[in-house]
């Protein structure tokens, strides 16, 4: 029987093979995880895609619930973090979401740390108290102030450490031998150390948290998040939580972590070695009170620094002589510095906390986690340190 020609319109659909199932004659070990940058994936057979979706079988459907370059990236970091599984989501905040929608549920608690990314703050206050979810804040830097406020309601524990933007820290070690014993899970935002400086998960904390979009992907091109944590909790996620509530991340975001993966230890040793000059400038200039940096023996935990982290990394926060007037002056005057938020990028960030990061904290919450209205947070990148220190400086002239 002679074959049937397709129309134009149907071989512009489906290419020369039809459905393409990616066959070659060459074997492909491609050196860059290829970008799978397809919403849905085809079955071999009626049965087949009822195995998968039955869970019976492995294999990708559609991106919402997987996606081979995710799972790519998903397990690179499970590795570096020391971590059965991890799960990628579409930004952190979809990874701090998802995490405690699915450990806490209505009617229980969240202990936290009080010095937060400003985003999680008003996600623990604004967002859970709708859900009926209890978010306690508590100053973490002493674990007994945990151990005081962990109930019978409590479900987990949420540190961030080094915290945003004061560089406060927090001994995940100590705070995770108060969980081991009260039975919650602890999780810790990652993101300022990376997996490069510190590992939670070998510190005790169940969760180790990261938003992506700073020092993984580290160029400033994407936003994203990931959670690593044991397996059956990562599938639980993953198959629950992620799939209903669809903070996915896309397979090309995925694509661009996996690629700063690559250079994360090269630039966190770069990030880190700015910063160590700029922290011992800022510490001696007269325009500038105090400055918060954890390889500084005038942080007040700088032995804890030295023994849970590897690193400082980038962060550097300060303080200004002079208030709110003196950072805005500073902010407007610097010419190689880049006036922006986020962080973690390979340009060196400069921003003022209490009215753009943090401004979802009251007056009376930034007084209390010591947020103040001169404060300074830098987010040192990859440039020339000279020419940083010559901008900071000439910046500073005109305060």
């Amino acid at each position: 029987m002679k074959e049937r020609k397709l129309g134009f319109a149907t071989i512009a659909v489906h290419g020369k093979k039809r459905l393409d199932k990616h066959e070659t004659q060459i074997p492909i070990r491609a050196l860059s995880t290829p970008i799978f940058q397809s919403s849905t994936f085809a079955f071999e057979s009626a049965e087949q895609g009822a195995a998968i979706f039955a869970g019976e079988q492995e294999g990708y459907y559609y991106t919402r619930l997987g996606n081979p370059t995710q799972t790519a990236l998903e397990n690179e970091m499970a590795f570096l973090e020391g971590g059965e599984a991890g799960l990628a989501t579409a930004s952190g905040m979809a990874a701090t979401a998802t995490l405690i929608i699915s450990l806490a549920r209505s009617g229980e608690k969240v202990v936290a740390s009080d010095t937060l990314y400003g985003g999680t703050h008003q996600l623990f206050v604004n967002t859970f108290p709708r859900l009926n979810i209890e978010v306690q804040e508590v100053d973490a830097s002493d674990p007994q102030n945990i151990e005081r406020a962990i109930d019978e309601r409590t479900r987990l524990v949420f540190i961030e450490t080094p915290a945003n933007p004061t560089l406060k820290l927090v001994d995940i070690e100590a705070v995770a031998s108060i969980t081991r014993k009260q039975g919650v899970a602890l999780v810790v935002d990652n993101t300022f150390c990376t997996p490069y400086y510190q590992n939670p998960l070998e510190l005790g904390a169940d969760y180790s948290l990261h938003s992506a979009t700073k020092y993984i992907g580290g160029h400033g091109d994407t936003v994203a998040g990931i959670i690593v944590g044991p397996a059956d909790g990562i599938k639980q996620l993953k198959k629950e939580f992620l799939r209903d509530l669809g903070g996915v991340i896309s397979p090309f975001n995925a694509w661009l972590l996996l690629r700063g993966l690559k250079t994360l230890p090269v630039r966190m040793e770069k990030h880190s070695e700015n910063a160590m000059e700029i922290a011992q400038f800022l510490s001696f200039h007269p325009k500038v009170s105090r400055v918060w940096f954890p390889w500084l023996r005038t942080h007040p935990q700088y032995e804890l620094a030295k023994r849970q982290m590897r690193g400082p990394g980038g962060m550097i926060a300060f303080e200004l002589k002079g208030g709110r007037e003196a950072g805005r002056k500073l902010m407007n005057s610097v010419e190689v510095c880049v006036l922006a938020v986020s962080l973690g990028d390979v340009d060196t960030l400069i921003q003022h906390p209490a009215t753009m990061t943090h401004c979802g904290y009251t007056p009376e919450e930034l007084e209390e986690v010591g947020i103040t209205e001169g404060l300074v947070r830098l987010s040192v990148g990859l440039e020339d340190v000279d020419d940083l220190i010559y901008d900071l400086r000439q910046a500073m002239k005109r305060i």
